[in-house]
This record gives C-alpha cells, sequence and structure tokens, in this order.
C-alpha cells in the first residue's frame, strides 16, 4: 500500500490501555504539521482499562467532509476482538495490520487485502519495554505507507504526550524505529 491517492482513511483498534488513540493522536498531529487535513475521531468502549478502544484518523491534501470512516484503506488492529470487528471493513486492496503477538495470522481472512501481521509485544520486549507495542505498530505502518514522515511522528511525541512523560520520548522513538526496521528486514 502506498500513498498514492490524495486522502487516507485509517480505523485503530485494541484493549484500552493499548495506546491504540495515542496511535491515531501521532498520525493526526504529524499529518497537521506537514500542511495536510486531518481529522481524528476517538471512541471508547467500556470506560476503563481494558475494554475496548478505536480511533478514525483521515488525512488528506483536499478538505475532508466528515471524519466518520465506514470503509478504511486500512486498520491497525490490536487484539483479536478488534480484528474480528474491522477486517470485513477494510476496502477491497486496502491494508489490514495486526498484532500478531495477540493474534493468530489465521484469524485475518481476507484474500482481497495485503494482510500484515507485526508482533508489536514481541519486538517491544526486545527493545526493553513491552508496553511500547503500539509504538512499534506505528513504526511498522508509517514505514509501510509513508502516510506521515517519521520525523513529523518524533516531533509530535513532545506537543502530544502529556509533559510528565516526556522522559519516555527516546524509549517511544526506538519503538517506532523497531517497527520500522521490522518492516525493511521483511
Amino acid at each position: 500500500m502506498t500513498n498514492e491517492r490524495n486522502y487516507h482513511h485509517l480505523i485503530i483498534s485494541g484493549f484500552g490501555g493499548q495506546g491504540v488513540l495515542l496511535i491515531g493522536n501521532l498520525l493526526a498531529y504529524a499529518a497537521m504539521m506537514e500542511q495536510k487535513q486531518v481529522t481524528f475521531l476517538p471512541t471508547y468502549g467500556v470506560e476503563m482499562r481494558g475494554g475496548t478502544a478505536s480511533c478514525t484518523v483521515v488525512v488528506s491534501s483536499k478538505e475532508i467532509g466528515s471524519p466518520i470512516v465506514e470503509k478504511p484503506h486500512a486498520a491497525i488492529v490490536m487484539n483479536l476482538p478488534s480484528l474480528v470487528k474491522y477486517q470485513d471493513r477494510v476496502l477491497r486492496e486496502g491494508l489490514l495490520m495486526f498484532n500478531s503477538s495477540l493474534i493468530d495470522p489465521n484469524e485475518a481472512t481476507r484474500p482481497d487485502v495485503e494482510i500484515l501481521p507485526v508482533p508489536a509485544n514481541e519486538i517491544a520486549l526486545g527493545n526493553g519495554n513491552p508496553k511500547l507495542a503500539n509504538m512499534v505498530a506505528l513504526g511498522a505502518f508509517i514505514e509501510k505507507t509513508g502516510w506521515v514522515r517519521i520525523a513529523s511522528v518524533s516531533e509530535s511525541l513532545s506537543r502530544v504526550l502529556d509533559q510528565r512523560y516526556h522522559h519516555l520520548i527516546p524509549a517511544n522513538i526506538r519503538a517506532i524505529e523497531a517497527g520500522i526496521k521490522y518492516i525493511q528486514s521483511r
């Protein structure tokens, strides 16, 4: 999947606490920094850690009519319930990226989309911080799609993360880079 069209629709979903909303927020902020039009729409399931969380991101070179995404060009899913819910919504020839640390690759059943399993938890653990699987997924997605530049995402970290987490920015950048390297090594 490349950056051929002038707009992109994305759904990101997983358990609350996996950082899926942060992925969306960083992508949206990075796109704004690149002077693109963008919407970011978070949604929550159960309002607690462990419930379902998801968001949609629309990135475009033109004005966006609606933040609602029913049929995305891509989906990043971090757990099995999210795969079950969203894999059939991805547009034909779209990208279905999922966390193969928590999802058996045989669960992805769409022959008409590009399937991209990324062992985000294992990569994050091997990189020293298992809580940064979301950043691994973000790095893999950016490398695969080219929707935004890595430099924009890295710069967005200091603007999106609360000041009290700024000491974790270098670890986040390393996790993003690990996701990029995973895609490059495929």
